[in-house]
């Protein structure tokens, strides 16, 4: 599998600005890239209670179908992230978006202080069969909860992405968690990070990483702008498994409902 790592600045609360730079990254891809990563909330940009009324889109909203309706002339996929408006309540959420629609859908499970409050947590994990690897999804702080990763795991994931907005001083926890996750559950991990300054004085911390599953990095980014394509063997999973299977061998399992749909997709609901 082909992705791009796409590690951008981004306009907190300008979808307009946001929306252009994701569909021109999308349009201008490599031919054989399989899939674009960006960084979370990447369509929005970070905004808070007053803001969101006015900036939260739902699903069905135009960013999202704006980019669903380049993915289908590219025949190119994308995880994207925005802040989502669905039912009276706003989730800090990122999408698997194929020509075939919305293949994946997270809600940030463990949001960060400032979040809190403003959005609602997310209730589950979820896993998806696409181009012959089993992809999952983190944002952000998740990544630092080893139990979100594990939970993906246990849903068969060979691939986690964490979209991501991590600022400093926090970039080196981020650097060693996504080795970590990789590592211990013997998967590939995939993190794309926002560059630049926020509204409110934040410098992101970029460092967009690609992991495979015995931890090494396969490329980082530094803190500009940038576009990496990464290529992922998934012999390496199978090599990294050989002599042992941490997921086999452990004594202690995580609690939470399983629910298997008729489309491929897994779910790990929160008790």
């Amino acid at each position: 599998m082909k992705i791009e790592l796409v590690q951008l600045a981004g306009r907190d609360g300008d979808s307009v600005y946001n929306l252009g730079r994701v569909l021109e990254a999308i349009t201008t891809c490599a031919e054989d890239t399989d899939l674009l990563v960006f960084p979370e909330t990447c369509l929005t940009g970070f905004i808070g209670a007053e803001q969101l009324p006015l900036c939260a889109e739902p699903l069905e909203g135009p960013s999202v179908q704006a980019v669903l309706q380049v993915v289908r002339q590219r025949n190119v996929a994308a995880v994207i992230g925005l802040a989502e408006s669905a039912e009276g309540h706003y989730y800090n959420t990122s999408l698997l978006v194929t020509p075939e629609g919305i293949a994946l859908q997270y809600r940030k499970t463990h949001l960060w202080p400032s979040e809190r409050g403003d959005f609602c947590p997310g209730d589950r994990y979820a896993t998806v069969l696409w181009k012959g690897l089993r992809v999952g999804i983190l944002i952000c702080y998740d990544i630092e909860l080893p139990e979100s990763a594990r939970a993906l795991a246990e849903l068969g994931a060979e691939l986690i992405i964490v979209t991501n907005g991590n600022m400093d001083p926090y970039g080196p926890v981020h650097r060693t968690a996504i080795m970590a996750r990789a590592q211990e559950n013997q998967l590939f991990a995939v993190m794309v990070n926002r560059v630049g300054e926020g509204d409110d004085g934040l410098v992101f911390a970029g460092g967009s990483a690609a992991i495979d599953p015995f931890g090494q990095v396969l490329f980082e980014a530094g803190r500009d702008e940038c576009r990496q394509r990464v290529s992922l063997d998934p012999q390496q999973l199978q090599a990294a498994r050989r002599d042992y299977h941490y997921l086999s061998d452990r004594r202690l399992l995580l609690h939470g409902e399983r629910v298997d749909h008729p489309d491929g997709r897994r779910e790990l609901l929160i008790p």
